[in-house]
């Protein structure tokens, strides 16, 4: 499943995109994200061993390039919910000027609403990344609890604030939002690591 935008697509996540996700993964901007593999071996093992309840991507240029990733993980059929993850650009300077964040966010939500018909996506951010906590926001995800030292990250433990969006608030404010951001080619500056804590 490939997701086209105007700007980026979001393609599936391959096992030969182990070293260069494992780069992104141990770079700075992914410092808040869970270390998980040390090796491109151990990468490629994890990416092989994904469940189907998560859809693994890689945002990628109009170009070819790949810029980043993302993924839906916990997908609940049932209760129709699934979380946001693993977002993260690993080559800031390729995106500047293109709204590859926003616009990827927007392919995600889109999926997760219009084609998947979920009623809410959730996830939990670093209660230390508070931009990313207001960029959710303003994107329309509603601040719904405070987890106390839920992470282990850096060798101590962090809070964890945990957002929600119901579907009416997608269509209300999120995608309104994500669409103007997208139209100004605007959006990608306040993105920082680890939008949506990872559960690698």
């Amino acid at each position: 499943m490939e997701l086209h935008g105007a700007h980026v697509t979001l393609r599936p996540l391959r096992v030969e995109d182990a070293g260069l996700t494992l780069a992104w993964r141990q770079s700075d901007r992914a410092a808040l994200l869970n270390r998980g593999a040390t090796s491109v071996t151990e990468q490629a093992a994890w990416i092989a061993s994904r469940p189907n309840t998560e859809l693994n991507f890689v945002i990628q240029l109009r170009s070819g390039q790949p810029v980043g990733m993302l993924s839906l993980v916990n997908i609940d059929q049932i209760n129709r919910r699934a979380e946001p993850a693993r977002f993260l650009i690993g080559e800031p300077e390729a995106v500047r000027g293109i709204p590859a964040a926003i616009e990827s966010m927007k392919l995600l939500y889109e999926l997760a609403f219009d084609h998947m018909k979920l009623h809410r996506v959730h996830g939990t951010v670093v209660a230390d990344n508070q931009k990313m906590l207001r960029w959710q926001k303003f994107l329309g995800m509603k601040e719904e609890g405070h987890l106390r030292e839920h992470y282990m990250i850096g060798g101590r433990y962090r809070d964890a604030i945990c957002v929600g969006m119901m579907e009416d608030e997608y269509r209300t404010v999120a995608l309104p939002r994500m669409k103007a951001l997208i139209g100004t080619a605007i959006g990608d500056n306040p993105v920082e690591p680890g939008g949506f804590h990872d559960h690698q």
